[in-house]
This record gives structure tokens, sequence and C-alpha cells, in this order.
């Protein structure tokens, strides 16, 4: 299913994208949705680091709190 937009652009941009799609060969409805896929992927990956960022440091803290109480127990063997 299709939606039908009314979009306003910058002229730069929209005569870029002009040149584009004379140069792909493609329709413009064809280069616009392109791109717009490609710019959803990008923000997904954004998005996706930044939460693997944020749930690495939270696994990165535990494995230290579990490390220093494995030293700790070793610790205590020696003595």
């Amino acid at each position: 299913m299709s939606k039908a937009l009314s979009v306003k652009m910058d002229e730069a941009v929209f005569e870029a994208a002009e040149r584009s799609v004379k140069r792909c060969r493609m329709s413009r409805n064809a280069y616009i949705n392109k791109a717009v896929r490609l710019l959803n992927l990008l923000e997904e990956r954004k998005w996706l680091r930044g939460q693997l960022r944020k749930e690495s440091s939270l696994v990165r803290d535990e494995s230290e709190k579990v490390l220093r109480e494995f030293e700790n127990i070793q610790d205590e063997g020696l003595e």
C-alpha cells in the first residue's frame, strides 16, 4: 500500500536529487523511497549502537563486580 505525500524541499536538495534521478535513470518517486529507506536503516543502526553501548556498560559494571567478588574469595583462601 502506498501513501501520497506532499513534501517541501530546499531548492539545493531538490536540484541535487533531480540530477541523481536522471543519472540513475529511475523515477523521482523510486529515488525518494530509496533515500528514505536508507535513512531509516541508518537511524535504526544509530539507535541500536546506542542501545548496545548502554547495555554493554551495564554488563561491564556487573562483570567487574563479579570479578572483584571472585578475587576476594581467592584471597580469603590464601590467608
